[in-house]
């Protein structure tokens, strides 16, 4: 059980180590699932004295006004030997055998935080004590409840100091101990009075009750603590603390410990209270609650440390990963994430993602059809064929076959593919770029950084332009090639089918009847019907050639050779990550550092069920 108060203190440390104290911020807190106690009073309640004879040595320091202005997170630690010594989590190699050098550093760190300035800081100040004498046990001392600013302190210092014990003890692992004098009433104790707002049914706060032997003569806290005045669940606990006078002789904390147990047991009307009366009878029993606590907590805190961890993860995987300070580390970071966007862009032209089948889908679908819908019929009408083989015999008409007529009507049809061809390369260069969008929008480290997301983007357009230019290039080049040298052997095989017009006998004016003229329209169109079969087949493998091949292989190269020319300034730029989003991951960092190393220390204990 002892284990568990020490699992505690270090979960504790870790969480002020790595900056999380419990207060209102975007990040989630082990420290609010962490039981604790709280001590709360009025000024001049005797709420230090109580913590020094908890502990049994002088090291908190005095003085008027609002002394503690700052969360004191005391960890107490029972050790064997009879050595005695405290350490600060800010100093974590020095030891203090000195309670009044503790003192002092705690009035400076104090200083060191908020200035000289009288103001206060929920950053808590974590302090160890380890002695043979003192049980298990952390206690976390606020600043005392005050009703005026004095001089030095803004106006705002009794609400602030309100709002930062409000914020400790309205947490529902907060155990609350509830520090009131018992020479005032009741009614008005500023400890009793927060306590009850934030712990209506009194299940987690303790009552301690100081101040005792000053009470007017003739009355008695009885009352008060058998629980009758002001009923809690948990009990209350009268203490007997150091007069001034013996604090000013410095008497020994042994002999101030006796004096009061003494005090009850010699007390006729406190003699029945004695045996649960007095500073070690509390310092006991809260660290007996606070280990059953802590007990029933774990398997709570165990899970919400599993959850946590997840979703930090999940967060930090979302931003990205930290940025390089040096020129190098910049550049490998940028190539890095364009090398992620070039694999994914691949991914989708391979099918391992969707987009790449339309591609095909332009090759086997669109593109047959443009060809189709090319008005041939159109071309070669009966007119067109009449006025085509005409004008190309000029002033000489042909004397075997009328082979210019043949060329120019050829050519006609073929310069019409040209179209479909151009729109091939068009629409898969729409596709590609497309592509490129999903693959952007799908790096997820792109979104990391605006101006490298726009930059690639643009790199990628550009270079797809170029291939596309180049793919229109060489596509129609195949288109002119047909146009430019007709298969001859296509025309040698053909019949000579002499009532068809193919005798060469015929007079000229006879070979330019209909018949024969529809005989050249079905030649020429089966012609081209052959070079659009070709086309159909050798125009997809220009445009993969030029396009989709070249952006698996080349798409940044451009971009790769550019960058590498860039000054540190320009790669910055670059990697111009919104400085919001810098700082939010480096907190998360921490903050999963914290819950990991939770992790570790809950795993490490052993405790019994």
């Amino acid at each position: 059980m002892e284990n568990l108060i020490s699992l505690v203190n270090k979960l504790q440390r870790a969480c002020t180590a790595l900056g999380d104290h419990g207060e209102e911020s975007a990040l989630p807190t082990l420290w609010d699932s962490l039981p604790a106690i709280a001590v709360v009073g009025g000024q001049s309640s005797g709420k230090s004295s109580v913590l020094e004879s908890v502990v049994g040595k002088d090291f908190l320091p005095r003085g008027s006004g609002i002394v503690t202005r700052r969360p004191l997170v005391l960890q107490l630690h029972r050790i064997d030997g009879d050595r005695e010594y405290a350490e600060f989590l800010h100093q974590p190699r020095k030891r203090y055998t000195d309670f009044a050098a503790v003192r002092k550093e705690i009035a400076d760190e104090t200083d060191r935080e908020t200035g000289r300035s009288k103001q206060i800081s929920p950053v808590p100040i974590h302090l160890s004590i380890y002695s043979p004498y003192v049980v298990n046990l952390t206690l976390i001392d606020l600043p005392g409840l005050t009703k005026v600013a004095v001089e030095g302190q803004p106006d705002s210092i009794v609400q602030d100091i309100e709002n930062m014990v409000r914020s400790y003890i309205e947490k529902p692992n907060c155990i609350i101990l509830a520090v009131s004098p018992a020479n005032q009433d009741l009614a008005t104790s500023d400890a009793i009075k927060i306590s009850r707002e934030v712990d209506p049914k009194g299940e987690r706060t303790f009552g301690v009750l100081t101040k005792i032997d000053l009470m007017d003569k003739g009355t008695d806290a009885v009352d008060i603590l058998e629980g009758r005045s002001y009923r809690l669940q948990q009990p209350w606990v009268g203490v007997v603390n150091r007069s001034q006078q013996d604090i000013n002789k410095n008497v020994d904390m042994i002999a101030a410990r006796r004096r009061e147990r003494d005090y009850f047991s010699s007390t006729p009307e406190y003699k029945h209270l004695a045996p649960r009366m007095g500073s070690e009878y509390l310092a006991k029993m809260l660290s007996k609650h606070l280990e059953q606590v802590i007990k029933s907590r774990i398997p709570g805190i165990q899970s919400l440390i599993t959850k946590t961890i997840a979703e930090l993860e999940t967060e930090l995987n979302r931003l990205g990963k930290p940025i390089a300070n040096d020129a190098g580390g910049k550049l490998y970071t940028i190539m890095e994430i364009c090398r992620m966007f070039d694999s994914i862009y691949k991914e989708h032209l391979d099918g391992v993602r969707p987009g790449g089948e339309k591609v095909y889908h332009v090759f086997d679908n669109q593109f047959p059809v443009a060809i189709k819908r090319l008005q041939f019929d159109k071309q070669l009408s009966m007119e067109n064929v009449r006025k085509l083989i005409t004008e190309a015999d000029g002033y000489q008409p042909h004397l075997i076959a009328p082979e210019q007529g043949y060329r120019r009507l050829i050519e006609s049809c073929l310069v019409s593919i040209r179209g479909p061809a151009e729109a091939a390369v068009d629409a898969v260069h729409a596709i590609l770029k497309d592509l490129v969008r999903k693959a952007i929008n799908e790096t997820h480290e792109l979104k990391q950084f605006p101006t490298l997301r726009v930059e690639v983007g643009n790199a990628a357009f550009e270079s797809l332009d170029r291939m596309r230019d180049e793919s229109k290039k060489n596509t129609l080049k195949l288109v002119d090639m047909e146009c430019s040298y007709l298969t001859v052997d296509f025309f040698r095989k053909l019949p000579q089918d002499v009532e068809k017009g193919g005798n060469p006998s015929h007079s000229i004016f006879d070979r330019y009847n209909d018949s024969y003229l529809r005989r050249i329209g079905q030649t020429v169109l089966s012609y081209v019907n052959m070079v659009c079969a070709t086309l159909r087949n050798s125009i997809p493998k220009s445009i993969v050639y030029c396009q989709v091949r070249e952006a698996k292989r080349s798409l940044l190269d451009h971009f790769f050779t550019e960058l590498g020319a860039r000054e540190m300034k320009q790669l910055s730029k670059l990697l111009d990550e919104d400085p919001a989003v810098m700082e939010r991951r480096t907190n998360l960092a921490k903050r999963l550092e914290l819950y990991r190393s939770a992790q570790a220390e809950i795993d490490a204990v052993a405790w019994s069920k």
